[in-house]
């Protein structure tokens, strides 16, 4: 059977480009977007520190490494085309001793193994040339990085959309999912949709989404809030582009750094805790569905047991403005707490296995006339077009 419609549940980055390589890439493709919340990007894609990240990290040969590296160059040119605020600045890796040194230099061999172009390891004297108050005794400098506004690349993939004949619709929550007839129906609170495929972008309700249509829950969405400090007006000086640390293997997330918005200011974090809603920008802000959820996963409690260390210091640093700074004083020392003003908050979705171990890799499940993307955190939205190529391959296999 030929697919002309096609669903996607989720008006996220991820979501949108998906939407806009099929509706461009599939002939004859009818697809329309359902996104629950009023507006586009409302959750991941507009709570995010807007860094364009070019692929370092990333284990050579992933999906994260080869869509990050290709993505970031696919939205550097979207964003010329369209004049979308970007700015290709760079970013040091900062080593703040001689711990840290050997992981630094694998991180330039991972960085080369991936294609990044242009890496250098740096001394003391030669990262103080481009950020004049870091600390630490080498970097690696990464030129490739870079910084955009994601509110903006969303809008315009919307325009792109509807002149392509696709359409984006909010205040579409997905209640319910169904086969039949060898179609898909899906119910919201005002309308029913049917579809030859669908394609789950869902993000934070990615796991929920796919259970709607008849997956078992293998691995579960839990949400880590991240909190952000801003450097005041009057300390901004202190970090020109993107100061970033040296990632620990035994961390499972990346630790604080510096960003420079594309907007104006620093931002400065993020930690990692346990959101009690999975829409939780606020330490306030309780779910008690997504609460249970949470807790009733054997998976959590395993991965508290492991990190109980980290996961302690990363409550307390939630609620101390001095030990927040402390970490930051790593990378920058002359910040002082008095330097810091309350910035924002993002929640990553961040899937989680049984055994709680935390999905490092983009994960797609896919099935006969669906597709589910359960697994898509940072640089998802740096790599969201090329993601969106990779959906659009997979369904046009079907169509």
């Amino acid at each position: 059977m030929a697919i002309r419609r096609i669903l996607v549940i989720g008006g996220g980055i991820v979501g949108l480009a998906a939407a806009y390589k099929m509706v461009r890439g599939i002939p004859g493709a009818q697809v329309t977007v359902l996104e629950k919340e009023a507006g586009v990007g409302r959750h991941q894609t507009g709570n995010n520190s807007g860094v364009l990240h070019a692929g370092l990290y990333y284990k050579p040969g992933s999906a994260k490494a080869l869509l990050a590296v290709s993505g970031i160059q696919e939205m550097v040119a979207f964003c010329r085309e369209h004049d979308i605020a970007h700015e290709i600045c760079g970013k040091l890796v900062v080593a703040v001793d001689e711990t840290e040194l050997g992981r630094l230099k694998n991180l330039h061999e991972r960085g080369t193994q991936n294609g990044l172009q242009g890496l250098r390891m740096l001394n003391r004297e030669q990262m103080r040339e481009i950020e004049p108050h870091v600390g630490g005794i080498a970097a690696l400098h990464v030129p490739q990085e870079g910084i955009v506004d994601y509110p903006q690349v969303t809008a315009a993939i919307v325009r792109e959309i509807q002149r392509s004949g696709g359409q984006v619709i909010t205040n579409a929550r997905v209640t319910t999912l169904r086969e039949q007839g060898g179609n898909w129906v899906a119910e919201t609170a005002t309308a029913t949709y049917e579809a030859d495929f669908i394609v789950n972008c869902a993000g934070l309700h990615s796991d929920r989404v796919s259970q709607l249509a008849g997956e078992e829950r293998e691995v579960r969405i839990v949400p880590f809030r991240g909190e952000y400090y801003k450097l005041k007006p009057a300390r901004q000086s202190l970090v020109r582009h993107l100061i970033y640390p040296v990632p620990d293997p035994e961390f499972p997330f990346l630790g604080v750094h510096f960003t420079r918005l594309i907007e104006g200011g620093v931002e400065a974090g993020p930690n990692a805790v346990l959101a009690f809603a999975r829409e939780g920008y606020r330490k306030a802000d309780v779910n008690v569905g997504d609460f249970i959820d949470a807790v009733t996963f054997s998976g959590l409690w395993r991965f508290l047991q492991k990190h109980k260390r980290m996961c302690w210091a990363e409550l307390c640093r939630s609620f101390s403005q001095r030990l927040f700074c402390e970490s930051l004083q790593r990378l920058v020392p002359e910040v002082q707490v008095d330097d810091l003003e309350t910035g924002g908050a993002g929640v990553r979705a961040q899937a989680m296995s049984p055994d709680g171990t935390l999905v490092q890799d983009f994960c797609f499940v896919r099935r006969r006339h669906a597709l589910h993307v359960i697994n898509a955190p940072s640089p998802a939205a740096t790599a969201s077009l090329a993601i969106g190529e990779t959906i659009k391959e997979m369904v046009a296999r079907e169509a």
